[in-house]
């Protein structure tokens, strides 16, 4: 009883006794593709049942054998199960804000978000296993504050303790490879690379994926997660940014009105770049960013 599914499907019997459930996240450290966080749920009485099944820590197993145990979860109707896939833009986007939110408060708000859908559809938890991201004791309070009526246990490596975190793991992970695996460029112009390697910042591929499509102004395509540190790296000769919202904002509050705020090190050009790069800003086509995002220059809006 996948997510995808799990509206249309009448629960089964052994949803409405007392349920455990265990969740795990993948992708938390790669700085390309999705964080996905996946959840496992079945009736407290097939606890037993579901140690025999070979679930482990996905990281421990080859991806042959994490594509196995995850056909055979999602064909056992005792179990059910449900992912959420957070896009690397919105990782970006939360991160980079004048507000941030944490990759932290992402995981949480993401494992709590999995625990209110399956409660609404009518699961009836008892117990819920968490793999801790942060402080173990005061992630366990704030879900359980969230949920009073749930018994949380948060713990370190939950995904090597409770075989129901383990088969949450194995949702989270083989649904990370499919869609990284699977990913559909937005950026579509033809000498784009699909040889991106794990999306680890060790991985050479990566490494070298990231070299070759970094952009001086525009930076990387979208499936790369911007707020990564590791991104700076790549930018030392990019251009820098002179936002013209923010200058405009930083000149109200300013005494003397010439500050200008700098966002990050590529964007919007510099005079030293100018009459390079107002050619490909101009939107006629000269930029494979501009034609990939069919973005134009507007004079009136």
């Amino acid at each position: 009883m996948g997510s995808d599914a799990a509206a249309a499907v009448t629960l089964p019997e052994w949803a409405s006794t007392p349920c455990i459930m265990g969740i795990d996240e993948a992708g938390r450290g790669p700085v390309l593709g999705p964080m996905v966080y996946g959840c496992l749920y079945c009736a407290r009485s097939y606890e037993k049942t579901l140690s025999t099944l070979n679930f482990a820590d996905s990281k421990t197993l080859k991806e042959e054998k994490r594509e196995e145990l995850f056909e055979s979860l999602k064909a056992d109707q005792s179990i059910g199960w449900a992912v959420d896939v957070i896009d690397p833009r919105e990782l970006s986007a939360k991160m980079l804000r004048k507000h941030k939110i944490n990759l932290n408060e992402i995981s949480h708000d993401s494992a709590s978000g999995l625990v209110k859908r399956v409660l609404n559809m009518g699961v009836l938890l008892a117990e819920v296993y968490v793999d801790t991201v942060g402080d173990p004791e005061k992630y366990r309070v704030k879900l359980s504050e969230r949920f009073p009526s749930i018994k949380f246990v948060v713990a370190k490596k939950a995904d090597s303790l409770y075989p129901v975190v383990s088969g949450a793991s194995i949702a989270a992970k083989v649904t990370r490879d499919r869609a990284l695996r699977e990913w559909v460029l937005d950026e579509t112009y033809k000498d784009i690379g699909r040889k991106f390697g794990s999306g680890y910042p060790g991985d050479p591929d990566t490494k070298a994926w990231l070299e070759q499509h970094k952009h001086r102004v525009f930076g990387f395509p979208s499936l790369v997660r911007f707020s990564w540190g590791t991104c700076n790296s790549y930018f030392k000769d990019g251009v820098e940014v002179l936002w013209e919202a923010d200058r405009d904002e930083e000149d109200i509050g300013s005494s003397n009105g010439k500050r200008q705020l700098k966002l990050s090190n590529f964007g919007v050009t510099t005079s030293k770049k100018k009459k390079e790069e107002e050619v490909e800003s101009s939107g006629k086509g000269r930029c494979k960013f501009f034609e990939t995002r069919q973005l134009e220059q507007l004079a009136d809006f």
